[in-house]
Order: structure tokens, then C-alpha cells, then sequence
């Protein structure tokens, strides 16, 4: 008898598990949770801001990824994540309008800085995130979907439910709450 040890099952394609999802597998459904929740839940928290929130968020966010698999065109494995990617941030946005919770400020106190310094330079990426975070939900939600998804106002706009330029108003407002918090820690950013 051989003492070599014995070689675990060689892993499933991911177009294998996608099938296998499709056809009612929970094990393949776990798999693709697992690959994906982590990452799916920072993008579901950035938007509404409370765990328990963003949990339920990505909770419904797989149970339609799971019912529309057989929809979904596979090219790739980034074009997964891509499209998981978007039911999250979707069902984040649905969350928020189902609960009321975006906020639309009218007021506007726009502030120019001059450059010191710049914000990479100071702060690191966690910090600034932290920021975001404390921003209006509304200013919040446009911020995320421009700057950091890459939608554009027309985009936001029709996903949201509001003008584009409440849009641009709300990305313009909430990039200047940005500037004066960063401002008054003695940061300095130029646009």
C-alpha cells in the first residue's frame, strides 16, 4: 500500500457550481455565498450604513442572484462579481427607498479649499471611507454611485428616482461636507 496521502476531489468550476445553483444546489448556492459575501457586504454597507441593515440587504441581494441565474450570461469570473456586484448595490438602493431612508438636502454651503496637502497623502483609505459614512444617506448614496461605482448623473438619476441635476447637487454637497471635515483636521484638497 502506497503512503502517499490521498488527494482531495479536484474543486468545481465556477460554471459548474452556477449550473448546479440553477438547478436548486444548496451546497453550490453556499459556494457561491462564500466566494462573494464579504466583498458583497462592504458594498451593501457602505449604502445604508448599519449591519444589521447591510446583512439583510445581501441576504435578499443572493436570494435574487440565485433566482435570476439562469439569466445571467457567463463570461468570466469578473463578470460575475460584476453582476453580483450590481444586484447588491440595486437592492442597497431599494432598501433605502423602501425605508425612506435617502434624504435629499436642499441647503447648499459650498466650500473652496486651497491645496496644502493632498488627502491620500494624510489619510488612509479607511479613514476616508469612515467619512463617507457619516455623510447624509443621500449625499452618501450619490457619492458611492458616481465616485466610487462610476454611474453617471443620468444613470443615478433614473435609479434613484430624482433629476440629474439633483444629482450633481448632491454629489457637489456632499463633496463639500467632505472638504470642510477634512478641512477642519488640516487636510487640504484642491478639485
Amino acid at each position: 500500500m502506497s503512503t502517499q496521502t490521498i488527494l482531495e476531489p479536484k474543486p468545481l468550476a465556477i460554471e459548474q457550481i452556477l449550473h448546479a445553483c440553477i438547478a436548486g444546489d444548496s451546497k453550490a448556492q453556499k459556494i457561491i455565498y462564500e466566494r462573494f459575501a464579504e466583498n458583497m457586504f462592504r458594498h451593501c454597507y457602505r449604502y445604508v450604513k448599519n449591519e444589521q441593515d447591510a446583512e439583510d440587504v445581501l441576504v435578499n441581494g443572493f436570494l435574487k442572484v440565485y433566482d435570476n441565474l439562469t439569466k445571467f450570461e457567463y463570461r468570466g469570473e469578473r463578470s460575475l462579481q460584476a453582476w453580483v456586484k450590481r444586484i447588491m448595490i440595486n437592492e442597497s438602493l431599494m432598501f433605502l427607498r423602501k425605508n425612506r431612508k435617502i434624504n435629499f438636502v436642499d441647503s447648499e454651503v459650498l466650500v473652496n479649499v486651497g491645496t496644502r496637502e493632498t488627502v491620500n497623502a494624510q489619510m488612509a483609505a479607511e479613514e476616508i471611507y469612515a467619512l463617507v459614512l457619516k455623510l447624509p444617506t443621500g449625499y452618501r448614496t450619490v457619492f458611492n454611485l458616481y465616485v466610487i461605482e462610476g454611474f453617471s448623473h443620468k444613470e443615478i438619476a433614473d435609479q434613484l428616482g430624482i433629476t440629474e441635476n439633483t444629482s450633481k447637487s448632491q454629489l457637489s454637497k456632499g463633496k463639500a461636507m467632505l472638504r470642510r471635515v477634512l478641512e477642519k483636521n488640516g487636510i487640504y484638497h484642491a478639485d
